[in-house]
Parts: C-alpha cells; structure tokens; sequence
C-alpha cells in the first residue's frame, strides 16, 4: 500500500500510514451500508405494494401523507446543531476525561443529535396543536 521509498521520507511515509489507519477504521461502514441499502430497497416494496392494495380498494393513500406544517428544514437544522453542539462536547469530553476519544465524539453526537430530533418532536407537537 505505502510506498516506502527513501526519496518520499518521513513525512510521506507518515501521511501514508494515516490514510490506511483512516481506511481501517472505516471498515464498519461497508456491512452498514449494505443493510441500510437493503433495507431502503425492501422498504420501497413493501410501501409500493401497500399502496396499491389501498387503490384496489378503493381508499385514497393519505396514510402514507405524513406531512406537518412545521418546514422539515426546522427538524434538519436543529438536528445539525445538534450533532455540531455533539462535536465541541465531544471534544472536551476527549480533552479532559480519560475517555477513549472515539467514545466521546459517538456518545456526543449522538445524544446531542437526539436531543435536537426530540426539541424538533415537541415544536412539531405545539404547532399541531396550535392548528
């Protein structure tokens, strides 16, 4: 993979092996996508059989209209704030505990990403109600 050759040094050699540290811990994500891909496939079946069945009967498919009034842009940018909010805290959680860095960032991102999906749920909520 790296070419080792003295004429590139150190330098290049160190640039190497992060590239290849990067590739192997991006090793997880091959398996994620494939079952997100066929899940996303199945999904798109099922979905298109039950919404004939629904036309062969005679009933409209407002089921499948899940639409608020509330811009689902608002759900995307609290939900980016979020996850951003979960990189500073991650990084001051990796900078002063004795936490594995790789935890601090997930456990922030996450938590902070859910925090935001759950803000957006209960605007979505007061503005329903509101209607």
């Amino acid at each position: 993979m790296c070419n080792r050759n003295k004429k590139h040094g150190v330098i290049a050699i160190k640039q190497c092996l992060i590239k290849t540290n990067i590739m192997n811990d991006l090793e997880f994500l091959i398996p994620v996508a494939f079952f997100a891909f066929t899940y996303g496939v199945f999904h798109l079946f099922v979905r298109r059989k039950e919404r004939l069945a629904l036309i062969e009967k005679g009933v409209t498919a407002a089921v499948f209209n899940s639409e608020s009034n509330v811009s689902p842009s608002l759900k995307y940018g609290i939900f980016c704030i979020g996850i951003a909010i979960g990189f500073l805290f991650g990084e001051i959680l990796a900078e002063y505990t004795h936490l594995n860095e790789g935890i601090a960032y997930l456990s922030m991102i996450f938590l902070f990403g859910g925090i935001g999906l759950v803000a957006y749920y209960f605007i979505a909520k007061k503005h329903a109600r509101k209607e």
